[in-house]
This record gives C-alpha cells, sequence and structure tokens, in this order.
C-alpha cells in the first residue's frame, strides 16, 4: 500500500515549474522538426554577439550636431518692428514743434503675425518676406525698402513670440508645453527642465525625441551618466517624457518569489538573483538557472542559431540557461542583462521530488511502525 501511495505521489507532485531536465526535453524538435522555443546555453560567444547588437542611442541615431545657430522667423511667429529715422518729420517721425526739440524719430508698428504667405506688412513697404529669415536679414530688407521714402531709416525686428523655432514637450512633466529655443543651443534635458521638470523619479524615467520621421527612445538615466546623450535640439522636435518602472518576476527554487522593480538602466542577472534573496539553499538546482523572454528576430540571427516555431508571434521565444554550479557562471552572470519583463527561473533540484515523496509518505510509516508495536506488547 505504502508503494502504491508513493507512486500516485510522485505522479503529481506539487512543484514551482519544471525542473532542468523537463526544460531540456520541451526545447528538444517534435515529430515535424518544430521546436516551441529556443533554449541557450550562455557562454562567453554568446555574451559577446549579445553586447554587439546596435545600443540604442540618441547620438548615434541624430548624430553629433552642435546647436543651432541662427533662426530663421517662421510661419505663425509674432514679430514686432521699430523704425528710426536720422531726423525729424520724415515718414515715422514727428515734426518738431520747437526749437528745442528735435522732435520723435522712431515709430513702432504693432505686433503681427507672420501670415501663411511667409510675410509681414511694414508701412510703405508693404508686404516683406520674412520666412526663412533670420531677424536681422529682415532689417536690412526694411531699410533697403525705405530707402529714398524715408530719412536715413533704421529698423529693428524682435521676435516677441516664438512658434517655428520651438520644442512640444509632452508626457511625465510638470507642465506641457511649446518650449521656445534661445539662440545659444538647448539640449534636451534644458527644454524639459523649462516644462517644469519631470514628475517620475529618473530611474524610472525614459524620454523619447521625434525628429523627421524618426524616433528614439532612451533611458534619462542614460543621459545623466554619459552627456553626449543629452542632444541639442532643433525646431520642430516632439519630447516626449514617459514614467515606465521596469521590473523583472523571479520564479521558481529562488528564496523569494515576486515582481522586483530594478533601475531603468539596467540590472546584471547576478544582481537579480540578489534581489530575489538568492538561491534556495534547500531547493535549487543551480545548474538550473534560466532567463526568459522574447527577442527581436534581428537580434536573435545574430547568434547563428537555429530559429524556432515562433507561430503568430512576432518576436522570438527564446530561455537562456546559466549553470551556476560551474564557477565560470558567476562571470557569465556579471555580464548576462536582465531585462524589463524578463523571467528569471530557478529550477527544482531533483532531490526535491524524493524530499516531497518522503514527506508524504512518513506519516504513513509512522502509523505501520506504531501498530507494529502494538501487537508486540500485546503478544507478550
Amino acid at each position: 500500500m505504502a508503494l502504491a501511495l508513493c507512486q500516485s505521489a510522485a505522479c503529481d507532485l506539487p512543484a514551482s515549474g519544471p525542473t532542468a531536465s523537463e526544460v531540456t526535453a520541451a526545447a528538444k524538435p517534435a515529430r515535424n522538426g518544430a521546436t516551441q522555443f529556443a533554449l541557450v546555453d550562455v557562454d562567453p560567444a554568446i555574451l559577446d554577439k549579445m553586447v554587439s547588437w546596435k545600443a540604442i542611442s540618441l547620438q548615434g541615431t541624430f548624430g553629433r550636431q552642435g546647436p543651432v545657430s541662427t533662426q530663421a522667423i517662421g510661419v505663425g511667429d509674432f514679430v514686432q518692428i521699430v523704425i528710426w529715422e536720422a531726423a525729424a518729420g520724415g515718414l515715422f517721425s514727428a515734426a518738431s514743434n520747437d526749437r528745442m526739440s528735435s522732435g520723435s524719430r522712431s515709430t513702432v508698428i504693432p505686433e503681427q503675425v507672420v501670415g501663411p504667405d511667409g510675410a509681414v506688412t511694414v508701412p510703405y513697404a508693404g508686404r516683406v518676406q520674412v520666412v526663412g529669415r533670420s531677424p536681422q536679414q529682415v532689417e536690412g530688407a526694411i531699410v533697403q525698402a525705405l530707402t529714398g521714402k524715408a530719412v536715413e531709416p533704421q529698423a529693428l525686428v524682435t521676435i516677441t513670440k516664438n512658434v517655428a523655432n520651438a520644442v512640444t514637450v509632452v508626457g511625465e512633466v510638470t507642465g506641457g508645453a511649446r518650449v521656445p529655443l534661445t539662440t545659444r543651443g538647448d539640449r534636451i534635458l534644458d527644454v524639459v527642465a523649462q516644462a517644469g521638470g519631470t514628475r517620475a523619479p529618473a530611474h524610472e524615467t525614459f524620454i523619447t525625441l521625434v525628429r523627421d520621421g524618426t524616433s528614439v527612445r532612451i533611458p534619462m538615466q542614460a543621459m545623466l551618466s554619459d552627456p553626449a546623450e543629452n542632444v541639442y535640439v532643433r525646431p520642430g522636435d516632439v519630447v516626449s517624457v514617459a514614467r515606465e518602472p521596469q521590473t523583472f518576476t523571479a520564479a521558481g527554487a529562488t528564496s523569494q518569489n515576486l515582481v522586483v522593480p530594478f533601475d531603468a538602466i539596467g540590472i546584471t542577472l547576478d544582481q537579480a538573483i540578489a534581489r530575489a534573496g538568492g538561491l534556495d539553499d534547500n531547493r535549487a538546482d543551480a545548474a538550473g538557472v534560466y532567463v526568459i523572454r522574447y527577442e527581436q528576430p534581428g537580434n536573435y540571427d545574430q547568434l547563428g542559431l537555429r530559429r524556432p516555431d515562433v507561430g503568430s508571434h512576432s518576436q522570438v521565444p527564446v530561455i537562456y540557461r546559466v549553470n551556476m554550479r560551474d564557477p565560470n557562471g558567476f562571470f557569465l552572470a556579471h555580464r548576462f542583462p536582465v531585462r524589463n519583463k524578463d523571467i528569471v527561473f530557478v529550477a527544482d533540484a531533483s532531490s526535491t521530488s524524493l524530499r516531497k515523496v518522503m514527506t508524504i509518505l512518513l506519516p504513513f510509516l509512522g502509523v505501520g511502525a506504531t501498530a507494529v508495536a502494538v501487537g508486540a506488547t500485546a503478544t507478550r
């Protein structure tokens, strides 16, 4: 009867997940040659290929660009024009009322918006094209148009509301807005600060720069640790700030099974195991430490391995295996990157199943031993 109970219990023992042998068996091709996932043993060659995967970089995507040296006036900008003349009594100056007064020699043309035709109106000069020109260039055009009409005219053009030379900042900022750029040049963190700063902590914040149809997203911490990533923004850019806490799931024979947060800049496998409390000494199979994730097909193909049958998935399901029983496994874990939503799973050791069987059988063995002892006493 005990043997029957043992066999029955062994068929359906409670477990936190598959054993190392079950993972290996599941990774083998089926009769039709298809596999459901790729089982990859991590070694230095695999890690070297993973490191060579193209890292997302703002500077690498948009290049090393400097600040915008001049700001051209654009449609929608508001400009104000002041015109001076060398003597009173001209087109834009008042006549002298007495011998002691030279009269007013300037006039302010009210603020006006640059129209769709790219021009503004200047009295006695007509429509003056301003789009694509700097304020200094527009001043010269106005003076040229008024020469011969006004008394030695001079002009000053000021952009009172900069719309064309602005960056849109949205998302997890205190005040999303169109931020006008300064002539000295502004970087991403400058315009984020002008929008009131981020509402989320830096280690949970991602910043996306959209320019000319290209979008690049990196952690804010990457900008803080590498100032070259804090690139100069350009007119028309969109900067989006998002809060996205990074987590991985620790499961199996770890001291704690839980969802563990980590910094957006990243974490390695050895750090992930430590945050889960390490391997459980009574259960863990140190040779069966797995990281489960989906990989982009382009990245996976660089590993030089056969693709599994992904079915309807656009990404490749991969289980990476690290043998922590081998001392070299510690060095591999120190380099292996854990990503957002990864599962770090540690298989149970084979002896764990035997221990569970014995836990089930011991109460029955104890009852049998007691009955034998009682029967012996009665015989006496």
